[in-house]
């Protein structure tokens, strides 16, 4: 099964070798569970926002259809202060867009929540009002999922594991921000049985 994971720097993986990235590490937990799935083609940049995201989609077509999309964008929106309704016209048409990239006409679309930065030394030492950008982010996270809810599309919370672990130094890469494999490895065990349940009619 073909696999398509959207994003930016938290699906490129910033920092981490490619076998620790969170949809990479996904397909892999689900291969071993017996569901046939390819590793993901990734289309993810570090410092995409929504539109830019949208404008890589275009440069890759056609993208063709796939087995399973997941969606997790928006964190450079707000970390460039755009508010939620802007987060909210960008986003919607992603998640549209997620859902006819999928065959069969199935909802195998997975969207996980954005991480929030504020609790990480790149925040702390930001010069930003963190309890704002926490604000923001749970704006963004609420709208993603009411959208989701909206279309019947797995809407997975990350952002309350990036809060509790994201001032460990084991938890992000040397910049002191972006995750590491092994708080990734915390997002696939948590992104792991919505995606299994997605998948369960697919023979091995």
């Amino acid at each position: 099964m073909k696999y398509l994971a959207l994003g930016d720097s938290y699906t490129i993986g910033e920092g981490v070798a490619e076998d620790q990235r969170w949809p990479v590490q996904l397909a892999r937990a689900l291969r071993a569970e017996g569901l046939p799935v390819a590793d993901p083609r990734i289309i993810a940049t570090t410092g995409w926002t929504t539109d830019e995201l949208s404008a890589a989609m275009d440069a890759a077509e056609p993208l063709g259809t796939w087995g399973c999309v997941s969606l997790l964008v928006g964190v450079n929106d707000q970390y460039r202060g755009r508010g939620v309704d802007a987060f909210r016209d960008a986003f919607h048409p992603l998640l549209e867009r997620a859902l006819g990239l999928v065959s069969g006409g199935t909802r195998r679309v997975l969207v996980l929540s954005i991480p929030d930065w504020s609790v990480t030394p790149f925040g702390a030492a930001s010069g930003r009002d963190l309890a704002q950008v926490a604000r923001e982010l749970d704006a963004y996270n609420a709208c993603a999922e009411a959208l989701c809810a909206q279309h019947g599309v797995c809407f997975v919370d990350v952002t309350g594991i990036s809060r509790a672990w994201g001032a460990d130094p084991e938890m992000l890469v040397e910049d002191g921000l972006h995750p590491s494999g092994a708080m990734y490895r915390l997002w696939t065990e948590r992104a792991l049985p919505f995606a299994r349940r997605l998948l369960a009619d697919v023979a091995t």
